[in-house]
């Protein structure tokens, strides 16, 4: 086999934890140094909160597995401090075209509008996305990454959990008030402790072949369903990065996997595909089945899931390293809010009913492209083709189409940490939604609002606010950061004004006020994993405080206290 990637190999290192005859304390110990470990790790950190990450090997993935890297996940990333690296590196796209038979149906482009830091998605093994965690991990003092330690056994109650760590020179012991598990779909820790992930498996397999090879095909998402070199099954090809190809291959559920990864029965699939005069060179196959499950409740006393350990969706959608990270920005700002007394536990157990809902969403689109990428019955497949025959005609028949819907930010309509709007608002970026990036300027230069947003509370207002308000809001601000919470304040001028402070910034091309729906004195409360969680058009003098109280989960320990 062809090989472009090296895989890095990390020193296994004695920590000074193992020379303790009593289980050492930690805050945060996470188990598994994949996607979702390492973006814990770092999250936590950006709150202050040191962490200790467990990992029983001593490299990152081996294959290219997921690959399809979103919007939304690269934009935390970025606030990770390791999203270039892996724009760099990967292959940048945002067009699709889906076939029926030899015929094109219908194209698509998942970020049309311009004025966008980050693009709509990258290819890009997920060999180089954990390297570059990896690196960034190794630059941040709050992390102790530890290669080749294996958790061997968990206990955990109410008020703490304890470990065992096996190493080559022996086990060790190790307490934490938190221990953040993902150490994959098959999770032992899991099923050590008794807890199960409920769900699905689709009878049928699919083969990943990734090839090396020289080609100009457009850097795109192709998807054929019935394709003319794959009769009655569907195929999906895609670029990455190093001239490496992904081709998916629909089997059916009688193929044998062992049988469908040798070369001398992938070559004639490919060959069909590409034709015998392209020269390519197998890197790496795998066959898998679909699987959709997830946990009951993410939370074990003090042991939190995480990733594939907690929920587990079908490949087509680029779902899981996507909602995994989506899942990991929503827990860790609470868990640090939480270890430094500003909020309740309550809060930490929205995590659990907000990721639900990602998790239930996330099944139910894979679901749905299953069933209609792999019909199960004569009827559900003749609807299945009508559909298809009618897309390249009819608009209405393309929203049928589900060749995987594509990640997206979740929004979490329906979460206790909302306050309701009171007020007219254009629905695009309603309580709950992730914030939308856009193009200001500072009195430093040209920025992007997610950079400025950060990692804490922040109030944004649209030009000047009401005498009645501005002081009211400085005074609930200070008081607010003096209780400890990270909050700030963050001006936006309309287009052709100047920012006066640091406090400020200008709609330097006006789509933000478009994107925000913001009129004069119009006011967003956004959340440290910037999310929206208010808005007002005219700001009451109390009602920051107590959005943030609400945003904290203060009245839930109030209604359990009651």
């Amino acid at each position: 086999m062809a090989s472009t990637y090296n895989n890095p190999e990390y020193p296994y290192r004695r920590s000074p934890d193992q020379n303790a005859t009593e289980p050492v304390h930690h805050a945060v110990v996470i188990v598994g140094g994949g996607p979702a470990g390492l973006a814990a790790a770092m999250d936590l950190a950006l709150h202050g909160v040191d962490s200790v990450v467990l990992d029983d090997n001593n490299t990152v993935s081996i294959g290219s597995r997921a690959i399809c890297i979103a919007k939304r996940t690269l934009e935390i990333c970025d606030r990770y401090g390791c999203a270039q690296p892996m724009i760099d590196k990967g292959v940048i796209w945002k067009h699709g075209r889906v076939y029926f038979g030899e015929e094109q149906i219908y194209e698509f482009d998942l970020l049309p509008e311009q004025h966008h830091k980050i693009p709509a998605f990258i290819n890009l093994q997920q060999y180089y996305f954990e390297e570059y965690m990896v690196n960034r991990c190794m630059e941040i003092p709050q992390i102790d990454l530890r290669w080749l330690h294996k958790v061997s056994e968990v206990s955990t109650d109410a008020n703490r959990t304890e470990i065992v760590v096996e190493t080559q020179e022996g086990p060790y012991r190790l307490s934490c008030d938190y221990l953040l598990v993902a150490d994959g779909a098959n999770s032992p820790i899991r099923e050590s402790l008794g807890l199960e992930s409920k769900g699905q498996i689709f009878e049928d397999r699919f083969l990943i072949a990734d090839i090396v090879m020289e080609a100009d095909f457009p850097a795109e998402r192709r998807f054929w369903f019935n394709a003319p070199f794959h009769p009655n099954q569907s195929t999906l090809l895609h670029k990455q990065a190093d001239n490496v190809w992904r081709i998916d291959f629909q089997l059916g559920w009688d193929a044998d996997p062992e049988e469908e990864k040798k070369i001398e029965n992938i070559r004639p699939r490919v060959e069909a595909m590409l034709g015998k005069e392209q020269k390519w060179e197998l890197e790496w196959a795998s066959v898998y089945t679909f699987r959709c499950r997830k946990m009951d409740s993410y939370i074990h006393n003090r042991v939190i899931f995480m990733g594939d350990a907690a929920h587990q969706v079908s490949p087509f959608g680029a779902r899981g390293a996507n909602g995994a990270l989506q899942g990991v920005e929503n827990l860790c700002w609470k868990l640090a809010a939480l270890l430094d007394g500003r909020a309740p536990t309550s809060l930490l157990f929205t995590y659990d009913t907000e990721r639900q809902h990602g998790a239930r969403e996330n099944i139910l689109h894979s679901t749905r492209a299953t069933d209609f990428m792999t019909p199960k019955n004569s009827m559900t497949c003749v609807f299945r083709d009508a559909v298809l025959g009618l897309a390249r005609d009819y608009p209405f028949a393309r929203s049928l189409v589900n060749s995987g819907r594509l990640s997206v930010p979740c929004t979490y309509e329906e979460t206790p940490l909302n306050t309701l709007d009171s007020d007219h608002f254009a629905d695009r970026m309603r309580p709950g939604s992730a914030c939308a990036d856009a193009p200001v300027r500072s009195n430093k230069g040209d920025e992007w609002l997610l950079e400025r947003l950060g990692n804490s509370f922040t109030v944004l207002f649209y030009g000047e606010l009401a005498a009645s308000a501005q002081q009211p809001l400085n005074d609930a601000v200070m008081n607010l950061a003096r209780e400890g919470h990270r909050i700030g304040t963050l001006r936006v001028r309309p287009r052709g004004e100047e920012a006066r402070n640091e406090h400020e910034v200008v709609d330097c091309e006006g789509v933000l006020a478009q994107r925000y729906d913001l009129q004069p004195g119009t006011t967003y409360l956004i959340r440290p994993d910037q999310h929206v969680c208010a808005r007002w058009r005219k700001l009451a003098p109390d009602a920051v405080v107590q959005a943030v109280q609400r945003a904290l989960g203060q009245h839930l320990a109030q209604e359990q206290v009651a």
